[in-house]
């Protein structure tokens, strides 16, 4: 069991709903009874505040937890894909239908595909959500040695595209790389070593790296490690807003899609 926001909304609901329903099957038939006929009693404010928020409750519940989730970038380790401040929304139901706080899958829609921009929550700390691409599927041999990728024995293709002069970073050396049918930018620091990494993802579990590989604490690091499927949270499609002083707000970034 997570305690998170997800965890305060459904208890709001339980306690909401029950309050409501409590009222509407037991104590407001005995209010009309004695108020007599062709009275209508005030209702207790508690019930009334209860009755006003259940609904409005009950839907955030539902989107949050089926549709698509809001987040918000905390860091730099997915430039240049997503910048920190960027607000995204998360789609809930591509990998399948979790019931929220237990996390139990209860509908299986499909399954997460090598490239895809990921948010799952930290192994260690299943409280800290991590937005990382996905680079191995279960049972993929992955290598990472001079700041280049290896999956199953093939190197990833990647062509140098110069100088990054975007925010932040500045001075870094910008890439294309192409993982499978997926064509995405990542950042190497020059001056910074190379975080080597060569093992075989396990049954169940996936291997995740951050476009800005040099300064990406994700699936090398063994406080991130592979990543259980039951603690994916969804994939990340599109970029609703960005804040971030001082360079807040980026509008052009507002709309863009994730890939």
């Amino acid at each position: 069991m997570i305690f998170d926001f997800s965890f305060v909304l459904v208890l709001a609901t339980l306690v909401t709903g029950l309050v409501w329903a409590v009222d509407a099957w037991i104590f407001k038939p005995r209010r009309l009874a004695r108020a007599g006929a062709g009275q209508l009693p005030p209702e207790p404010v508690l019930v009334e505040y209860a009755r006003s928020f259940f609904p409005v409750i009950l839907v955030v519940l539902l989107i949050r937890s089926f549709l698509f989730e809001p987040f918000r970038i905390p860091s730099d380790s997915m430039m240049p894909t997503l910048l920190d401040g960027d607000f995204i929304f998360v789609n809930k139901f591509t990998y399948g239908l979790r019931l929220p706080v237990v996390n139990t899958e209860v509908v299986a829609l499909g399954e997460p595909q090598r490239g895809d921009v990921v948010v799952f929550r930290l192994p260690s700390d299943p409280s800290t959500n991590y937005i990382k691409r996905l680079v191995g599927l279960p049972g993929d041999h992955i290598t990472v040695r001079e700041k280049r990728v290896w999956v199953n024995g093939e190197l990833l293709p990647v062509t140098l595209d110069g100088v990054y002069e975007g925010f932040g970073h500045t001075g870094a050396q910008i890439a294309e790389e192409q993982l499978g049918a997926v064509a995405h930018r990542v950042l190497y620091m020059p001056e910074r070593p190379s975080y080597d990494f060569d093992d075989v993802v396990p049954p169940g579990r996936f291997f995740f790296m951050g476009d800005n590989r040099d300064n990406s604490r994700d699936s090398r690091f063994p406080e991130v490690g592979f990543v259980p499927g039951e603690l994916v949270v969804g994939r990340a499609v599109v970029i609703w807003f960005n804040w971030n002083l001082p360079n807040a707000p980026i509008w052009g970034r507002i709309g863009n899609s994730i890939h």
